[in-house]
């Protein structure tokens, strides 16, 4: 198994990674011995392409220079050198490499012509992935002694997502984490943390992975999962700790048991809109009200209602006991119409009013919350609260029934 920095280290005790994974980059640290003044490692293109530039750096020692140069392929320094041949129904031969980025061959009588790479054995053992390319960077510092090599790369990111189970009036949320490796090496991970939050960065978006493993990438097989263990709060961020020690392997997600907290929710038929001056009819959407008593970092939500999928969506990070509001599409058994009427207007001010209708035809009754967004300097009286974003009619709407309110909304335009 190929490991990131352990096996690529060329000066330096091996040491296993601490893993820092945000949820669009992840932080790697490693500790390293560094022997003599010179520091030197290589880096598979793959790899390399996805570090953050400008965030490699050998932290603990005093750097005086350092150099990156792009190194060709194990299977490039072998051209012009003579391989050996084999296929089926005809002995060995020897040719000569001609060229490694198509494999090019000369056989014994001059002619040239392409073959594939497990067709060819060597004098010496290949490593794995003998076509790629790498980077080599180079370290000069002032004296030897212990560092820990460091950098950014967005190969390796992590998302949480949740499923709300529902029935009756009682409701459960698991979360999962997705822990993604989009490169093609492993990392092994002694110390490892999931960290949630927004940390923005000033670089682009990674390369893309295209799998460019030779014969591509072996599945990984089951191994033991480290537990995840909540360590709280720091500059905005939360922390969740990898308790073992643990392999994620090349190109693969490992997906972990993550939060189980105690929910509580509403079902609603609701609508948020803009004030509009003329008359509205349209439909409402199928809402919920969750929540829970933990933080929740930003993940996709899948909701189960008796048993059935009634949607997805995303939340943002959410503090305990803040409200989320799942809005899951439209309701075609829950509609509004709404008529506005001018009913003064002058220099100062206009005033309009508005009477909506709600009209529930299910079999059962159904809680609605109506919004309208409005502006600072504007005043609600009626069948309608005003809020800091606008304002709200909030009801119980019976079985095939139907429920109006009236309110007047009065817009300033002097002091």
């Amino acid at each position: 198994m190929k490991r990131l920095l352990l096996v690529l280290l060329t000066l330096g005790t091996a040491s296993a990674s601490q893993l820092r994974i945000y949820p669009a980059f992840s932080e790697v640290r490693d500790p390293v011995r560094v022997t003599t003044t010179t520091f030197t490692l290589d880096l598979p293109d793959s790899v390399y392409g996805q570090v953050v530039p400008g965030t490699l750096d050998l932290e603990g020692l005093t750097v005086r220079a350092a150099q990156q140069r792009a190194r060709a392929s194990w299977l490039a320094t072998r051209e012009g050198q003579t391989v050996t041949l084999l296929e089926d129904g005809r002995p060995p031969q020897r040719v000569t490499l001609v060229r490694a980025s198509d494999l090019t061959i000369r056989d014994a009588d001059g002619r040239y012509r392409n073959v594939r790479f497990e067709q060819l054995a060597f004098d010496t053992l290949p490593p794995e992935n003998a076509g790629a390319r790498s980077q080599q960077l180079s370290f000069d510092v002032a004296a030897p002694g212990d560092a820990t090599l460091s950098y950014l790369t967005r190969a390796v990111t992590w998302a949480p997502r949740y499923t709300l189970r529902l029935s009756g009036t009682s409701a459960t949320l698991s979360g999962l984490a997705d822990l993604r490796n989009n490169s093609d090496v492993a990392y092994e991970v002694t110390a490892g943390e999931l960290i949630a939050g927004d940390v923005n960065l000033v670089q682009g978006p990674p390369l893309p992975f295209d799998g460019a493993a030779k014969g591509g990438v072996a599945m990984p097989t089951a191994a033991p999962a480290p537990a995840i263990s909540p360590q709280g709060e720091s500059r905005g961020l939360y922390r969740y700790a990898l308790t073992q020690t643990f392999t994620l392997p090349a190109a693969s997600t490992l997906t972990l048991p993550f939060l189980d907290p105690k929910v509580s929710f509403e079902r609603y038929a609701g609508l948020t809109t803009g004030f509009n001056t003329t008359g509205t009819t349209g439909k409402l959407e199928r809402n919920y009200r969750v929540r829970a008593d933990t933080l929740l970092p930003a993940g996709a939500v899948t909701v189960r209602d008796e048993g059935r999928i009634v949607g997805q969506a995303v939340i943002n990070d959410t503090s305990a006991n803040e409200p989320i509001e799942l809005d899951l599409g439209r309701d075609p058994d829950v509609g509004y119409t709404r008529s506005v009427q001018v009913v003064r207007q002058d220099k100062t001010s206009t005033v309009y009013r508005v009477t909506l209708t709600l009209e529930n035809a299910k079999e059962r009754a159904l809680r609605v919350e109506y919004r309208e967004l409005l502006g600072g300097n504007v005043t609600v009286q009626g069948g309608a609260a005003r809020t800091p974003q606008g304002l709200e009619v909030r009801v119980d709407v019976p079985a095939k029934g139907k429920v109006t309110r009236s309110y007047t909304v009065t817009f300033r335009t002097g002091s």
